[in-house]
């Protein structure tokens, strides 16, 4: 007979300890004895180990990141990277031109290729490039965090790029934009999943693994003008924001949306400024960045975080909106790298020598001789960068450390004197971010 489809009733207990602590507890207790607790099992998950999902009812009542923005892709995933970007146009020119010169199995072995896959071949690489590429086509592409680089995108599938994400990345080609990168099921870690570009951006932009890329959703659309007397009109930039979402935040913080920002530009909140009347996609985006990058919001809900996209309460009043609207914008502004230069003192690279990166290395400052603001990041034997604040070696955004992961992706590169600068910014900006951080 059978049984009525009722749900079963699960235990669970963790055991930490050294082996022999574990092995000693197994021998001296059983089923019966073990102090179990009863999971409380709840749709849709189920899920096999305690949770606390006290604040599941607080938590809901904010807006999903993913249904804000109703165009939202997982980045570019190209099948072969090393063949497909490259740190200077120039270079991804030079493969172009020499691998549509070449057959299928002679451009397999010149660029090891390997073997094809289902999405991606040697040949449908060839037919996307053509005899005459148009190198036009050579754009910008955020390959991982202050570490943009160089591609040749055509939007079409199975050719160069494997998934293009066309639908998504060509809003960021047509015109000037920005997005929000963001992740579903963030670990339980320190890092930060959380990031924006102003490019297409390629699969483990933030992190890279097998659980899933992180998204991003371009902040306008760029939607194809009509045609008019025979002439097509230029395109229509439209916010790509859900309009249910955008009217609630109208009624909770008593401001009216506009299409693009009027006023206030990247001034200081005032009293002026709060007394605005209305708000705009990027004060949007800003506020909610602001609010991703709180260490108290991170805690609250960390639970919840790790499970699906995450979820942003609605502002209180105009106050607490445009307040946490600057502290975003100052985020943003920053990871985008907007008029950042080099901090005095800080990063400084003080030794002359060959510049070629061997194994990046940090020395902890000795305090006892008071070297307070920060240790020394060697590139090689003799070279360093000097007063780089530990807080900006060890920041993480996504599952990388980019002062630590910038310098071992050029591993056998002579560092030029952009180059030299960008990481000085990259040190201020990661310092500048932790002390914004513990503000919000």
């Amino acid at each position: 007979m059978e049984k009525d489809k009722e749900l079963a009733r699960v235990f669970h207990y963790d055991l930490y300890g050294r082996r022999e602590e574990k092995y000693s507890f197994l021998l001296n207790n059983n089923l019966q004895t073990v102090p179990w607790r009863e999971l409380e099992l709840t749709d849709p998950q189920y899920f096999f180990t305690l949770k606390d999902f006290s604040l599941q009812g607080e938590y809901e009542k904010g807006f999903s990141v993913q249904e804000l923005f109703p165009v939202n892709s997982t980045g570019i995933v190209t099948a072969r990277d090393n063949f497909t970007i490259h740190n200077t146009g120039q270079e991804v020119k030079n493969t172009i031109n020499e691998f549509t010169k070449l057959d299928i199995e002679t451009a397999r072995d010149r660029f090891d290729l390997g073997k094809d896959v289902r999405d991606w071949s040697v040949a449908g690489a060839k037919r996307d490039l053509t005899i005459n590429p148009d190198f036009g086509k050579i754009v910008e592409i955020s390959y991982r965090p202050f570490d943009k680089r160089f591609t040749y995108y055509t939007g079409n599938s199975r050719g160069f790029h494997c998934m293009p994400r066309g639908n998504v990345m060509r809003h960021f080609l047509k015109g000037r934009n920005v997005g929000l990168v963001f992740r579903r099921q963030q670990p339980q870690s320190r890092d930060l999943y959380l990031f924006c570009t102003q490019n297409i951006i390629a699969d483990g932009y933030i992190r890279s693994d097998n659980k899933g890329g992180e998204s991003v959703a371009p902040l306008y659309l760029y939607v194809e003008g009509d045609i008019v007397d025979g002439r097509r009109m230029p395109d229509k930039k439209i916010p790509n924001l859900n309009k249910t979402i955008m009217n609630e935040m109208c009624q909770r913080i008593g401001l009216q949306f506009t299409d693009e920002k009027t006023a206030r530009g990247h001034a200081p909140l005032s009293d002026a400024a709060s007394a605005m009347t209305t708000f705009a996609p990027i004060d949007v985006l800003d506020y909610i960045y602001a609010v991703l990058h709180s260490p108290t919001y991170r805690e609250r809900y960390k639970e919840f975080l790790k499970i699906d996209f995450p979820r942003v309460p609605y502002p209180q009043d105009a106050t607490q909106f445009w307040t946490l609207v600057e502290s975003g914008g100052k985020l943003r502004r920053l990871h985008l790298m907007e008029g950042v230069e080099p901090q005095e003192g800080m990063a400084d690279f003080p030794i002359a020598g060959s510049n070629e990166v061997e194994k990046p290395e940090y020395t902890v400052p000795d305090l006892s001789n008071g070297e307070e603001f920060g240790g020394r990041v060697y590139i090689n034997n003799t070279q360093y960068f000097d007063n780089v604040p530990l807080v900006s070696w060890n920041f993480y955004i996504g599952g990388y450390q980019p002062a630590q992961k910038w310098l071992k992706d050029r591993k056998g590169r002579t560092l030029g004197y952009d180059d030299i600068r960008h990481y000085q910014k990259i040190i201020n900006v990661l310092e500048k971010t932790h002390e914004i951080m513990k503000t919000i």
